[in-house]
């Protein structure tokens, strides 16, 4: 049954309503009824995971997310860690995670991983980490591409949060499983394109507002281009180092 699960399910489903969210769920009958898989979703947001999880529960499934091992110095997500099955993950050694998430797999579960690790200023895809190829391979289970879009509208870098009662769309799109197959950059590159592919569908079929902080430039938006974002991320790692250092 899994209490504290239930009772986070439960709990973002009220947010929803009580803000006022319309989620917009797509092909869900992709996300696989029982057996391990790699849910490769792609990250513009602080909330993307929200959306995303509530998928994954219509589908009658829970989602075992990796998430960075920084988040357990804040007690109530520490909690939320320890008795939820997230995989925390320590970015300058992230073994013991990876083995932990292979093993969910092998279990028949499903883990949620972000391939581009850190959120993408620009909001198109960044570079894939080979964690979710890797992982996919040695525990031989499918990755499923899920795209996550508006979440950024509400929470995302730079740009103060919105967490009101504001209507905001947003729209999940499960994509159809990937074969475990290849080596692991073969495998990288095909769901890095299937991932690309389907969200440039969903941002078809999404109104875009001229000028708006949160739509791509090659939509007509304000959000920096990839390779603006990039530097803006490089300066981020020199900022958080120096931090470190102090």
């Amino acid at each position: 049954m899994e209490p504290v699960f239930r009772t986070l399910e439960l709990g973002a489903a009220l947010a929803v309503r009580a803000t006022g969210t319309r989620i917009d769920y797509r092909d869900l009958e992709h996300l696989p009824t029982r057996g391990g898989a790699v849910v490769a979703i792609n990250h513009t947001s602080y909330v993307d995971f929200l959306p995303a999880g509530l998928a994954v529960h219509r589908a009658r499934r829970r989602l075992r997310f990796m998430i960075k091992a920084e988040m357990r110095r804040v007690p109530v997500v520490n909690f939320l860690i320890s008795h939820t099955g997230t995989i925390a993950v320590d970015r300058t050694a992230g073994a013991g995670a990876y083995a932990a998430a292979v093993r969910r797999l092998r279990a028949g579960e499903l883990v949620g991983v972000y391939p581009e690790a850190t959120i993408s200023r620009s909001f198109e895809l960044k570079e894939f980490k080979t964690g979710v190829a890797r992982m996919a391979l040695e525990a031989a289970v499918p990755v499923i591409p899920l795209i996550v879009w508006g979440a950024q509208r509400i929470w995302t870098k730079d740009h103060p949060k919105r967490l009101g009662r504001n209507h905001t769309p947003i729209t999940v799109a499960v994509g159809a499983p990937i074969r475990p197959e290849g080596s692991v950059p073969e495998l990288l590159v095909t769901v890095h394109a299937r991932m690309a592919a389907l969200l440039h569908e969903v941002q078809r079929d999404y109104p875009h507002p001229p000028g708006a902080f949160w739509v791509p430039r090659q939509l007509g938006g304000a959000a920096p281009t990839p390779a603006q974002a990039k530097v803006l991320d490089e300066a981020e790692l020199v900022h958080r180092a120096r931090r470190v250092r102090r």
